[in-house]
């Protein structure tokens, strides 16, 4: 098994760890650490969220004119970013996380082929609502900006069918709004309380955390 995978599957054994944050950006009390066995109990029973950016996206520049089935118009991914992504779907399979079919993504080359490379492209499903999230890093004005974040509540409030994790691969948001600023292929892990009552970010898994837990 190659080191980024050993190094996800180490993170996801302890990112209950980190401190729980309300969707008001509230923290909480951080409650004390239940075992490991429980930790992946979670997580293979199914109910959450499993929010990933895209890899690293350091070929080519989005155009003016951005066709999303011209992936020449876009920045796609580098060679790591690609061996990474390839990674990341071995780890959760490894450990047995049950994912929903399909993956869904933002509709751009960098956001589909990291999901592709992840769980094949036959299981990936293209979601436009995550460009309007691409929109808000520059784009968006003040009232798009408020749509698009109350919209944002509604859909990852969804709980995913009984027994597996929804995976979404998208983009960072602006420091602060959202999801908050998200490193290449770094993932939160969100907890879904049901239509009209909010979710919870219980967890995030970054790059960093990686190449701490392999030294």
């Amino acid at each position: 098994m190659r080191k980024g995978a050993l190094g996800f599957i180490l993170t996801l054994l302890t990112l209950f760890l980190s401190h729980t944050s309300a969707l008001t950006g509230t923290a909480a009390a951080a409650p004390a650490a239940p075992p490991v066995p429980s930790l992946l109990n979670d997580l293979r029973q199914g109910g959450y969220i499993l929010y990933i950016r895209h890899g690293e996206a350091n070929v080519g520049e989005d155009a003016a004119n951005l066709d999303f089935k011209d992936c020449s118009t876009q920045r796609n991914l580098s060679p790591d970013a690609k061996q990474k992504a390839a990674e990341w779907g071995a780890a959760l399979r490894r450990l047995q996380i049950p994912v929903a079919r399909p993956v869904l993504a933002s509709p751009f080359c960098r956001t589909m082929e990291t999901a592709a490379l992840a769980f094949g492209q036959e299981q990936v499903q293209p979601d436009p609502f995550w460009v309007k999230v691409y929109r808000l890093s520059g784009k968006a004005g003040p009232a798009e900006q408020q749509a698009t974040l109350a919209e944002l509540v509604t859909v990852l409030e969804k709980v995913p069918p009984a027994g597996t994790n929804q995976v979404i691969v998208a983009h960072s948001f602006p420091e602060g709004l959202g999801l908050g600023d998200i490193p290449n292929l770094g993932t939160v892990i969100i907890k879904p309380n049901g239509p009209g009552k909010g979710y919870e970010i219980v967890g995030r898994v970054s790059p960093g955390d990686l190449q701490n837990l392999m030294k």
